[in-house]
């Protein structure tokens, strides 16, 4: 057993332990994902920051060790968004035809899902840090936290309140979408992912990427919109909102 842990510290201080860690449980969870047949509850991004998280804590490995190995994938998220751009790509007479009916999909999207936490947030008396934090929650945690800093919140809940928000809705959207009355219907893809990316950025697109090609094409795009919106417009309206 003192051999066991002397090796388990050994391996858990290397660089490659965080990027070994989150590859294998990522693989192990997606693998169960699709045995359950995709299943919401089942959501891979879920389970693989549970396990992580848990691991971590129960072996004492701080976060600044891990992430010396997982900043590998973390690198990757800036890549794999681009490659979001290729189904819509595929989509480009869709999106010539439509642009302006998206563009104002995706404002009113964006303008509903910041009025409502900020709105939320002040109904629940919570200081006004937090809310200028939960402002940009529906866009991507980098830029959610570049958005903040700018604002006057705090990076750091700005990006706690992304993750969750993201989880809750790939978690959440076929059950909502089913008593919508939204069917599997090409154009009810189209609704589903831009939804789907504009509420719950990067989380949500990966999650209607596996379930339809365009659903996940028009969550991306839903995604790129929301950055593009929340990076332009929030700065200047929450340099003149009271709050």
């Amino acid at each position: 057993m003192p051999d066991f842990v002397a090796l388990w510290v050994y391996l858990a201080s290397k660089p490659l332990f965080g990027l070994t860690a989150t590859l294998s449980v990522y693989v192990l969870a997606m693998s169960a994902y699709r045995r359950v047949g995709q299943a919401p509850w089942a959501n891979p991004v879920l389970w693989s920051m549970l396990v992580l998280a848990t691991a971590l804590v129960l072996t004492g490995v701080d976060y600044g060790t891990y992430f010396a190995g997982a900043q590998f994938i973390h690198f990757l998220l800036g890549p794999a968004v681009v490659a979001l751009g290729w189904p819509l790509y595929e989509r480009l007479g869709e999106l010539r035809q439509h642009w302006h009916r998206i563009l104002l999909a995706a404002l009113v999207g964006g303008t509903i899902a910041a009025v409502t936490a900020v709105g939320l947030g002040a109904l629940f008396g919570l200081p006004r840090e937090v809310l200028l934090s939960l402002a940009p929650k529906s866009v991507t945690a980098p830029v959610a936290m570049g958005i903040a800093e700018k604002i006057g919140g705090v990076p750091a809940l700005a990006a706690f309140f992304a993750v969750p928000t993201g989880v809750i809705g790939a978690l959440s959207a076929r059950v909502l979408y089913t008593r919508m009355g939204f069917g599997t219907s090409e154009d009810d893809w189209r609704v589903r992912g831009f939804g789907l990316g504009t509420a719950s950025h990067g989380i949500g697109a990966a999650h209607a990427l596996q379930v339809h090609p365009s659903a996940g094409a028009y969550a991306g795009l839903a995604l790129g919109l929301q950055v593009l919106l929340a990076s332009v417009l929030m700065p200047l309206v929450f340099r003149w909102l009271p709050i």
